[in-house]
């Protein structure tokens, strides 16, 4: 599934908006062993292009961090 998702969001990289729609998509299928070499992948291949996307979409996925009571 992983390789998939990277070939779809390859594909889709000339499209700012297609690409941000696939990889909030593609993070709904990324297993959490998986999400961090995915973010990782990301950044390597699309910084460049679409950093504040991939910011933006990272930073809304993440969990937000559980207070200790």
């Amino acid at each position: 599934m992983l390789e998939y998702i990277k070939m779809i969001l390859l594909k889709v990289s000339f499209s700012k908006k297609l690409f941000e729609k696939e990889l909030r998509k593609a993070l709904h299928h990324i297993q959490p062993a998986d999400l961090l070499g995915f973010k990782t992948w990301c950044y390597q291949q699309f910084a460049r292009l679409y950093r504040r996307v991939l910011k933006r979409v990272f930073i809304q996925h993440s969990p937000l961090p559980r207070l200790a009571a």
